[in-house]
């Protein structure tokens, strides 16, 4: 149960019911005003309530920009929609603005956390049921055992590649050592950046559904080129004061460029795939988009130094 009231009763008249019947209200936040048909017109918080002239009506103070979830909307729809807006709840109405009832604040509060625990273990590649957060914790061996090792096992798939990949790399290894040193910076630094910009654009795209793409897009490239032109130049820099030959500080130079390029593209492209496909873009943030990364980087890292060794070799 949830207040509500006519646009023609007064401020008096509400307060005098909220004090009456507030034992069989679950939630207090605010007054929804509807009409004789149940269509929601506006709402007004408590606050306004007890702070505004009594004589009043509630259609000259409610406020009549409302913000609402369709009955069908996903739960973290709702739950972002309440953090955008700054709400305590939200009400939920059908298509025609019938208003069926309220998503109160400890429920938006218990959305959060399941969302955010499923994201969470979508990120580390654990499989997921209804409720991830309860079964994970009191799954059996075998259930646990299923829910984790799927995306292991792609990612170890991923490192079978790398190896096969490195492995046609030999001569560039050999002709200069000090590579294989750097492959776990080559690595980190792609994954760390991939995984910054995807983050953004998926929580970007669940608070704002409507947000325009290709402006965001153009921003985060933007943003991305600073990034990787910053870090290259850097890595560069540290690689030619302190390692030898002169020809590794152009190879790092370049490949860090190139493959945080890449990693960036690589963030935004798979949640806008999933988005389109109707997938939960959050899937994305899982190891299969690491294993996309590490794969490419190492690729592009020992390319640039087989074509910068030959070249200066000539």
């Amino acid at each position: 149960m949830f207040p509500t009231a006519r646009p023609h009763e007064t401020v008096g008249e509400i307060e005098r019911q909220l004090v009456r019947e507030a034992k069989r209200f679950e939630t207090i936040n605010y007054i929804y005003i509807t009409n004789e048909k149940n269509l929601l017109l506006g709402v007004i918080s408590l606050k306004e309530i007890f702070s505004a002239d009594k004589n009043l009506a509630v259609r000259d103070l409610m406020a009549t920009k409302l913000v609402t979830a369709h009955f069908r909307a996903h739960q973290e729809k709702v739950a972002n929609l309440a953090l955008k807006h700054n709400l305590k709840a939200i009400p939920v109405t059908d298509k025609e603005g019938l208003l069926l009832g309220i998503v109160p604040s400890d429920i938006i509060l218990k959305i959060l956390h399941e969302e955010h625990s499923e994201d969470l273990l979508r990120s580390a590649g654990v499989v997921i049921s209804r409720d991830p957060a309860k079964s994970i914790i009191s799954a059996p061996p075998l259930l646990y055992f299923r829910n984790r090792i799927p995306w292991l096992v792609l990612g170890l798939g991923g490192g079978v590649v790398v190896a096969s990949i490195l492995g046609a790399f030999e001569d560039a290894m050999r002709e200069m050592l000090t590579l294989v040193a750097f492959i776990p910076a080559i690595v980190y630094m792609s994954d760390a950046v991939g995984s910054q910009t995807q983050t953004i654009f998926i929580r970007s795209l669940a608070i704002d559904p409507a947000m325009k793409i290709k402006k965001y897009l153009a921003r985060e490239m933007i943003v991305g080129v600073a990034i990787a032109l910053f870090l290259s130049v850097l890595i560069g820099t540290i690689s030619f004061i302190w390692w030898e030959p002169e020809i590794l500080a152009l190879i790092l130079g370049f490949s860090f460029f190139t493959t945080i390029i890449v990693a960036i593209a690589v963030g935004l492209l798979l949640p806008w795939i999933f988005l389109r496909t109707k997938i939960d873009p959050a899937i994305a943030t899982g190891p299969l988009s690491t294993v996309i990364r590490d794969i490419l980087g190492i690729v592009i890292y020992f390319t640039v130094a087989s074509i910068m060794i030959k070249s200066f070799a000539a």
